[in-house]
């Protein structure tokens, strides 16, 4: 008797001969690939970048956090897509000039592949957008190859929850959200994570499943505005906002604890807020409260450069002509991520304003090349003269490795946007 295409799909995901295809193989895609090859599926990543294939057909890993046992294999040949069971797409969604959406990279992909689907597949999309782009971008182009999504092939959103760096969260242990365009879809995306993750959490639609990612970065977005806000308010108080939020973070209910910064970082936070405005705009509505949260936390690097002249000025030293020392520039603590880093917008502000920078960051020896920056420059290596040879030091990351007590005895100024230095003293001004 033969197998419908659903039948096929859930037999081979059930005994994991199925043949995983990820697209993009990054901070998301990278990890994933592992999980599934690690727990016996046969995976082929793809990506446009020839260098990336090249490591992983090596055993090589490009990203910092992540180790690799053994070769990848990986291709820029899209064709290869038929070869696939399960095509899961975890590329980038950034914003364009204007803050708008830009899914030129999920088409892109999804345009590229689409004329080698077949009945029998499950196609996920991970990467972050608006409620409505699965239903509305992906299933009338995968329809428009004349297969029924629902019947040939099956269709899901499941968000990416990566935290790179974080070793208590891994991707077997963070549950995953899955949405379907159909009950037969969510079936399918339920069989295709259920094997690699401990807790798949099954939602109504793919527009949950979309709306559930925003929220979950939303929150976080205004949480932090709102501390942000409030470093404001207690530096022109004399109060350090830091020894509150530890006060505060001591009631054991109703308060969560999060912390200012020198802006937003990262391939989430400082983008997806601006996914759900944009849409929210086609049903009339203005958001607000999140559009006032992310005004905030964008003028955080200029504001980040007002105390950094100011405490120069009060030196007697302007801020053009300066020696200074981006300390981390990373999006976070520990890691090489550089995506969206505020450490590089206050770079640039450094630099607009006649100061000389240098960084020292021990996860990025070198200014990697980035789409909207660039800087000819590779870490200094932090010692007693060479702290003590800038006019400024300035927190932008706060990496384990850095040896604060050393660089708060030789520093002749720090500039703290981290909280790092807890005491008070004449050389260090939080920011």
């Amino acid at each position: 008797m033969t197998m419908t295409p659903r039948e096929q799909l859930l037999s081979k995901l059930a005994d994991k001969s199925a043949v995983i295809g990820i697209f993009g193989m990054g901070y998301v895609g990278l990890p994933l690939a592992l999980r599934f090859l690690e727990v016996g599926y046969p995976v082929l990543g793809f990506d446009i970048d020839e260098a990336k294939i090249k490591a992983l057909g090596q055993g090589r890993s490009y990203i910092e956090h992540i180790k690799l046992k053994k070769p990848v294999q990986a291709t820029s040949d899209f064709s290869r897509a038929r070869e696939c069971d399960a095509l899961i797409v975890c590329v980038p969604t950034p914003l364009n000039k204007f803050r708008e959406p830009d899914l030129s990279f999920v088409l892109n992909t999804v345009d590229a592949l689409a004329p080698f689907l077949r009945p029998g597949q499950v196609l996920s999309l991970e990467s972050t957008t608006y409620p409505g782009t699965t239903d509305e971008e992906l299933l009338p182009r995968v329809e428009a190859r004349k297969l029924k999504v629902g019947a040939d092939v099956f269709l899901c959103f499941s968000p990416e929850r990566e935290d790179p760096g974080n070793p208590e969260y891994i991707t077997r242990t963070i549950p995953k959200v899955v949405g379907g365009t159909t009950a037969a879809c969510l079936e399918a995306g339920l069989a295709l994570y259920g094997p690699v993750i401990e807790k798949v959490v099954p939602v109504s639609s793919t527009k949950v499943a979309e709306m559930t990612k925003l929220l979950e970065n939303i929150h976080r977005a205004v949480n932090i505005g709102l501390v942000n806000e409030m470093k404001i308010i207690c530096d022109r108080m004399g109060i350090d906002v830091h020894e509150v939020i530890r006060a505060a973070a001591t009631k054991p209910f109703g308060f969560v604890p999060y912390w200012p910064g020198p802006g937003l970082g990262g391939h989430c936070i400082p983008i997806d807020p601006f996914y759900l405005t944009w849409k929210a705009r086609e049903f009339g509505l203005h958001t607000r409260f999140i559009e006032l949260a992310g005004e905030i936390n964008r003028s955080m690097p200029e504001w980040v450069i007002a105390k950094v002249m100011e405490a120069l000025n009060e030196r007697g030293k302007a801020l053009k002509g300066s020696r200074c020392l981006v300390l981390g520039i990373a999006y976070k603590k520990n890691v090489d991520d550089m995506r969206e880093s505020p450490a590089v917008e206050l770079m640039e502000l450094l630099v607009q304003r006649g100061a000389q920078v240098h960084y020292s960051d021990p996860h990025v020896p070198s200014f990697p090349a980035m789409r909207h920056h660039r800087f000819d420059l590779k870490s200094v290596a932090l010692t007693q003269d060479s702290v003590a040879g800038y006019d400024l030091v300035l927190v932008a990351t706060n990496h384990d490795a850095f040896d604060y007590k050393m660089i708060g005895r030789h520093a002749r100024l720090i500039v703290d946007t981290r909280g790092v230095y807890l005491e008070p003293a004449a050389n260090v001004v939080k920011a």
